[in-house]
This record gives C-alpha cells, sequence and structure tokens, in this order.
C-alpha cells in the first residue's frame, strides 16, 4: 500500500506540473468521445427511422367483387404460408364501402354517385405487411399467375424503399464522417499523451536515476504514467457522460416531434449507459495506457 500510495503521490505531481498538457489531453479525448456518441447516436436514430418507415409499408389487393368465400379463403391461406408475411389483414366488402364513404364524408357528389348505384361495388380488400420492404415484390409476383391473378382486381404498394435508401444513404455518409473525426481524435490524443509522457519523464530523468539506484523496480518506475493513463480516462468520461446528458435533454424534445412513438435517446442512454460508456472507457484506457507504454519504453530504457 505504501507504494501504491507514493505512485499515486507521484502521478498527481505529475499531472500539477504538466496542467496545460494534461488539460489539452483531456480535452482531446473528450472531442474523441464526443464524435463516437454521435456516431452512435446518429445510427441509433437511424435504426428507429428505417423501422418508422418500414412499419408503415404495406401492400392492398383490391379484390373482385365477384370472389366466392371459397376463393376467398384459398387466397388468404396461400398468401399467409409465405414466411415473410407477419401480418395478414382481411376486410370485408362492407367495411371498404364503410371506409370509402367516411374518407368522403365531405364530398357529397362522390356520395350521391355511390347511392346511384343501387348496389356496393367494391370487394375484399387483403392488408400485407412482410419482415422486410423487399419481399413485397416476391409476394406480387408470386399472384401474379392464372390461378389468382383474375381474382385481384388492382395492387397498391406504397414505395417506401426509396425513403429507406436515402435514409440509409445519409447515414452511411455521416458514420463515415464520424469514424473519420473518431480516428482523427484518436490519432490526435494518442500523439498528445505520448508527448507528454515522454516531456514527463525528460524532466523527472535525474529523479528516475536516483530511483535505479536505490533498487526501484520497473513497475515503481512505470507505475505513476500508468495512473496518469487511468486518471486521463475517468476525467474524459466523467466530462463527456456530463455534455452528451445536457445535449440529449436538449434534443429529446424534437425527437418527440419527429418520431410519434415516443422515443427518447436519454432513455436509450440511461438503458444501456454501462455499455456504451464502458466500451468507451475501456477503448480510451487500452489508448492512455498503449500510448504510454511505448513513450516509455523508448525514454526510459527499462
Amino acid at each position: 500500500m505504501t507504494s501504491f500510495f507514493r505512485i499515486l503521490k507521484f502521478a498527481l505531481q505529475d499531472i500539477w506540473r504538466n496542467i496545460g498538457l494534461s488539460f489539452m489531453t483531456i480535452m482531446i479525448l473528450v472531442l474523441m468521445l464526443l464524435s463516437v456518441n454521435v456516431l452512435w447516436s446518429v445510427d441509433i436514430l437511424t435504426k428507429e427511422a428505417v423501422n418508422l418507415v418500414k412499419e408503415q409499408i404495406n401492400v392492398s389487393l383490391y379484390l373482385s367483387g365477384a370472389i366466392t368465400d371459397k376463393e376467398l379463403t384459398e387466397l388468404k391461406n396461400y398468401i399467409s404460408s409465405f414466411p415473410e408475411v407477419v401480418n395478414l389483414d382481411v376486410r370485408s366488402r362492407d367495411d371498404v364501402l364503410n371506409n370509402f364513404e367516411e374518407r368522403h364524408k365531405m364530398s357529397q357528389e362522390v356520395l350521391d354517385a355511390l347511392n346511384e348505384l343501387g348496389a356496393n361495388p367494391f370487394g375484399p380488400t387483403m392488408i400485407i405487411k412482410t419482415k422486410e420492404p423487399g419481399d413485397y415484390k416476391k409476394i406480387i409476383d408470386s399472384l401474379s399467375v392464372p390461378e389468382y391473378d383474375y381474382l385481384i382486381e388492382a395492387k397498391s404498394f406504397d414505395q417506401h424503399e426509396e425513403a429507406i435508401d436515402r435514409i440509409q444513404n445519409i447515414t452511411s455518409r455521416v458514420e463515415q464522417m464520424g469514424m473519420g473525426l473518431s480516428i482523427l481524435f484518436a490519432i490526435i490524443a494518442f500523439l498528445i499523451i505520448f508527448n507528454t509522457i515522454r516531456v514527463s519523464i525528460f524532466t523527472h530523468h535525474t529523479e528516475i536515476g536516483i530511483k535505479r539506484l536505490v533498487g526501484a523496480s520497473n513497475w515503481f518506475i512505470r507505475g505513476p504514467y500508468l495512473v496518469e493513463s487511468f486518471l486521463f480516462t475517468v476525467a474524459s468520461i466523467g466530462v463527456t457522460m456530463v455534455l452528451v446528458f445536457l445535449a440529449l435533454g436538449w434534443i429529446d424534445p424534437y425527437l418527440n416531434i419527429a418520431f410519434p412513438t415516443g422515443f427518447s435517446l436519454t432513455n436509450y442512454y440511461n438503458s444501456n449507459i454501462l455499455m456504451i460508456f464502458g466500451i468507451q472507457a475501456l477503448a480510451v484506457l487500452l489508448l492512455n495506457i498503449l500510448s504510454s507504454w511505448l513513450a516509455m519504453r523508448r525514454q526510459l530504457k527499462v
């Protein structure tokens, strides 16, 4: 314990004597971590947006008014047999008529024209949802056969794939930019930590020589610089967490408008705080230890 407290004392002394470089090191690490969290948040928001768009995608089959119950059941069973289909909603002729009248209740001319027909002109409607947008093409192609094609008067497919493609393209560009910034800050942080440790070793060159003469072990000499790496990690993670949660508190009200599901980044971070910042803390600690170790190896020759 005595050796540990001495190592801790030497580490704090080194940080104080090089307070400017220490502060710069922490700020660079914070910038690196902020860029990582921006990248992480954009990825989460994109996935949520894509899922929201996917929930709105469906294909509607407008069936012939002459279709029989037997044919309707057979068609329903055929479509349900596809593993890609997650939901199949069948609306009866009366339901379709009621929905049509509800949509056009303000258009008296349309309702008058409908009443003049004297009968329900609509057939049943099937609304199909699949696991992925690309699965709809397979379903539609499978229905374009003589056995079922004559039962289907029209197919309506909301083309949301383009929206998903645009979201994913924007995301990939943001991810590339965020990854580039993270790598840049990581390199800068590595160089600053490397030079901070090297300057500290050079400053205490005589002191280190005395420690070696009196029998100090290699680990005792290295210890203060490894402790500095740990303290840099703790400080940078702490500052980053404060800034991230302040930013999330400002962003969340806008997300509530954009996402009707009530998605909240703050709730996501709270639910996964140990995983998110644990991974980041481990990565920063490894970066700090690596740069410190290389600087010590080169300068101490122990």
